[in-house]
């Protein structure tokens, strides 16, 4: 059952309150003052009605009006009662005024002057809105309108009342003048550009400013560039064109963008004229080829578009004479614009690089057909063109000068420019040389030459102050007669045109000045051959041999050995012995082969058989290791053919010793096979058994196979098992390399590029040696099992551990090598004891005589 009951206070008659309350009651009657007790009975409250609640709020503030807590949460809920209600209903105000009895105590609390100014928002009250954003302002410290700025701003963006929003964005600028951009951007929507530019040049031109959407400097301009250019209409407070050409001195990197937007400002204004001007002075001073594109691909499409205009324009209005007139000029003007664009491109790249000579010339090539124009671009190239700046080689400029005077007859004009050109101060010494050939060659061309003649010898004069070909220090006019180019040049025209003695000199010159090259002295000394000066020209070899080291000396000691053989042949022996000998000391590895073949050669034809022996054993120790085996091959065939075979030996035991395993193993091969073919059994097989050393039966099998056939020809059970004993022996040897045994069994194991403990998958953890060992131990299992068989084998020759059954079984088995000279014969061996061997006589072969053996 409710009590309710009231309070016997004459001063609050209306206060009603139920049984449940009167704990709470008492506990504030006791406690007044306290603000828990009076939310802990709020909250006790909250299903309570509506007024009620109120009653108990106003209670609470009327004993505790500075409280914040009582009053954020009495104008929540005030707020909250009303929200469903339509903004004109009276309780709307009734709240209104619950906040402003608030601000009374609480006005510099900005949490209710939010909640407040939102309410009012929601109600649409736009004015009484606004006066309150100002009152917050005014009542809190400018510590705290940062608060408030940002719902004050949504307000003003939110309805279309432009004037208030500039307003309130002015006094907003003055707190946060780094908010610049949001009220340029709010200009820009509400069409205010004039304000928006004036506003977006003084961000600009402050370096202090930070954007805080983080655009450069670079970008605000450019926004300035295209909100001014796109609507001059409306922006008439700046100076458009000086403020682009200011950000053309001050952003080079994109003087294509600013040139095209002040092009198209003056194009929206209908200057057109003046933005065509604006298009050819852009294009005479970018300095990119990119900026060149940009500013081209737009003058280009301004043009079209003019076209187009008129076009569409006098199709409206009637074709009449003076809009065909108009229409053509267009046109006219178009086409042009677009012939001229490779040679603007190409003033843009000169622009970069004046002294680009391979620009120059392209830019004539673009003015064929037009001389007056050739003639002044190849002025201003060599004029402009520095040649210690030069890309490229600026002599070809005035020689390319010339010849286009030669080519339209004017010879005197382009004497007259080589002839300027012999005066510049190039930087090469080859540059003035390749002028002076030029002159040359231009006399030569018409006949001219004597006057060649005198040029080059000209050219080639000593000056008066004489200079090292490489000295910078000195101008190129006094280094020039030291230039091999030149010399060779007059050479050639002495030896064509000139006497012997004028040749001769110029040669002894070129000589003396120690210029030459070998190709200079082989020519003087052939050029002295063919007028049978024959001294003269050995002379000549001499003297560049003493200019020259090696390797640059070979080919005149070849052409100069070569000569002399030919010339004295046996004549001159000592001479030419001697002359071998100065060849060959210090001569280097790569370069002697030719001169020991050359001088063998000599030896065998006009000199001792043993000389020319010397020579080649010298041959095979000077020259590259590579071509020691060539070198050996030679000296053991002429040996053979000189002395015969047998004196080869020693050749090969030498051989052998000195070439590496692989072409040691074929010198074994090729010396055993040559004393099988002598009869000297014994020999061969003592050469194969040392031989036998240095191949791995595993990767030389061609040799032990060779081995094994030549014992089953040959030998007997000793020899053979002495054979089998060696291959084990090496092959025993080479397992204990364990770099070869861990290659040989990853191939067995078919992984090329795997490790030892790639061996055995799964067992990672077992130690590598021990598998080395347990594959050595399978290998050596392997040979065993290789061995033949005791009673299955049919090999053909006699086994050390056969019985004599077997050993006479094996003699009857036919060889099928075996010759049948008849039936006595086969009698007599039948004869024979198993063990015995018939020894027959054979021939000597002609060979072992050499030059020895009988006519």
């Amino acid at each position: 059952m409710v009590v309710m009951a009231r309070l016997s206070r004459p001063e609050r008659p209306d206060l009603v309150f139920e049984e449940e309350d009167l704990p709470y009651e008492e506990e504030i009657m006791r406690n007044q003052f306290s603000v828990k007790c009076w939310l802990r009975y709020i909250e006790f409250k909250q299903g309570a009605p509506k007024p009620r609640l109120n009653q108990l709020y106003e209670r609470a503030l009327k004993l505790l009006p500075c409280s914040y807590k009582l009053w954020y949460r009495y104008l929540k809920a005030r707020r909250a009662q009303v929200k469903h209600r339509c903004v004109t209903d009276p309780a709307y105000e009734d709240v209104n005024n619950c906040h402003e009895r608030a601000f009374v105590f609480m006005h510099k609390m900005p949490r209710l002057w939010l909640d407040y100014c939102q309410f009012l928002m929601d109600q649409g009250r736009i004015t009484h809105t606004r006066r309150t954003f100002d009152r917050a302002l005014r009542a809190l410290p400018i510590t705290q309108h940062s608060r408030i700025w940002p719902l004050y701003l949504r307000f003003l963006r939110s309805h279309p009342l432009p004037e208030t929003a500039v307003r309130g964005y002015r006094r907003f600028l003055k707190l946060s003048p780094e908010s610049a951009e949001e009220y340029i951007e709010y200009l820009k929507s509400s069409d205010r550009l004039d304000e928006a530019a004036q506003r977006l040049a003084t961000v600009v031109n402050d370096e202090r400013f930070v954007s805080k959407a983080g655009k450069s400097n670079y970008q605000l301009w450019h926004e300035l560039c295209d909100l001014i250019s796109q609507n001059p209409d409306k922006v008439q407070s700046l100076n458009v064109d000086a403020i682009i050409r200011g950000g053309l001195t001050r952003f080079t990197d994109q003087l294509g963008k600013l040139w095209c937007s002040l092009a198209d400002y003056y194009i929206r204004s209908g200057h057109f004229e003046k933005a065509r001007d604006v298009y050819e002075e852009a294009i005479r001073t970018v300095m990119t080829v990119r900026d060149f594109t940009q500013v081209f691909d737009s003058y280009a499409q301004f043009e079209e578009s003019m076209i187009a205009a008129k076009m569409e324009t006098a199709s409206e209005l009637g074709r009449e004479e003076e809009d065909d007139v108009d229409l053509e000029l267009r046109l006219a003007r178009f086409e042009q614009l677009i012939g001229r664009r490779p040679l603007l491109l190409n003033s843009v790249l000169l622009r970069q690089n004046p002294h680009h000579v391979h620009e120059w010339h392209k830019r004539v090539a673009l003015h064929q057909g037009r001389p007056r124009e050739i003639i002044n671009t190849y002025t201003e190239a060599v004029q402009t063109v520095d040649p210690f700046k030069a890309t490229g080689k600026p002599h070809t400029l005035w020689v390319a000068f010339a010849k286009f005077y030669e080519d339209n007859g004017q010879l005197d004009d382009a004497r007259i420019i080589l002839e300027k050109a012999t005066k510049v101060s190039f930087k090469q010494v080859d540059d003035l040389a390749s002028v002076w050939c030029e002159c040359g060659e231009l006399e030569l061309r018409h006949e001219n030459y004597d006057q060649a003649l005198r040029l080059l010898r000209k050219a080639t004069a000593l000056p008066a102050r004489r200079a090292e070909y490489f000295d910078g220090s000195e101008p190129v006019q006094n280094r020039v007669y030291k230039s091999l180019k030149v010399w060779s040049m007059l050479a050639d025209l002495e030896e064509s045109l000139g006497t012997f003695q004028s040749t001769k000199a110029v040669y002894d010159r070129i000589l003396d000045l120690r210029i030459a090259t070998p190709q200079i002295v082989i020519n003087y000394a052939m050029f002295l051959e063919e007028h049978k000066y024959f001294e003269e020209s050995f002379k000549a070899y001499e003297r560049g041999i003493s200019l020259f080291k090696w390797p640059n000396v070979s080919d005149i000691w070849s052409t100069y050995l070569t000569k002399f053989i030919a010339r004295y042949g046996g004549r001159k022996l000592e001479r030419a012995r001697d002359l071998f000998e100065q060849a060959l000391d210090g001569c280097p590895p790569k370069y002697a082969k030719t001169l020991y073949l050359l001088y063998a050669q000599l030896e065998e034809e006009w000199g001792l058989a043993r000389h020319a022996m010397a020579v080649y054993e010298r041959a095979t120790r000077a020259v590259e290791p590579a071509q020691q085996y060539d070198m050996f091959n030679i000296y053991i065939k002429r040996a053979a053919e000189i002395y015969g075979v047998t004196h080869t030996r020693g050749i090969y035991q030498k051989a052998i010793e000195v070439l590496s395993d692989e072409h040691a193993r074929e010198m074994c091969l090729r010396f055993a096979d040559m004393e099988c073919k002598l009869g000297e059994i014994d020999r061969a097989r003592a050469i194969y058994s040392f031989c036998s050393q240095i191949c791995d039966p595993r990767t030389t099998g061609a040799f032990w196979q060779t081995w094994k056939d030549f014992e089953v020809r040959h030998g007997n059970e000793d020899t053979i098992r002495e054979m089998l004993r060696i291959r084990r022996s090496v092959q025993a040897t080479y397992n204990t390399q364990v770099n070869f045994m861990a290659s040989q069994m990853l191939k067995v194991s078919g992984s090329a590029t795997g490790t030892v403990s790639d061996l055995a998958p799964g067992q990672s953890g077992m130690d590598d040696m021990k598998l080395l060992e347990q594959r050595a131990e399978q290998l050596a299992a392997e040979a065993e099992r290789d061995q033949p068989p005791r009673a299955q084998s049919k090999i053909l020759f006699v086994r050390s551990y056969a019985s004599r059954e077997e050993l006479a079984e094996l003699a009857q088995q036919a060889n099928p090598e075996e010759i049948e000279l008849g039936g006595d014969e086969d009698e007599d061996e039948m004869d024979l004891e198993p063990n015995e061997v018939r020894l027959e006589q054979q021939r000597v072969p002609a060979a072992v005589f050499g030059s020895l053996k009988e006519d």
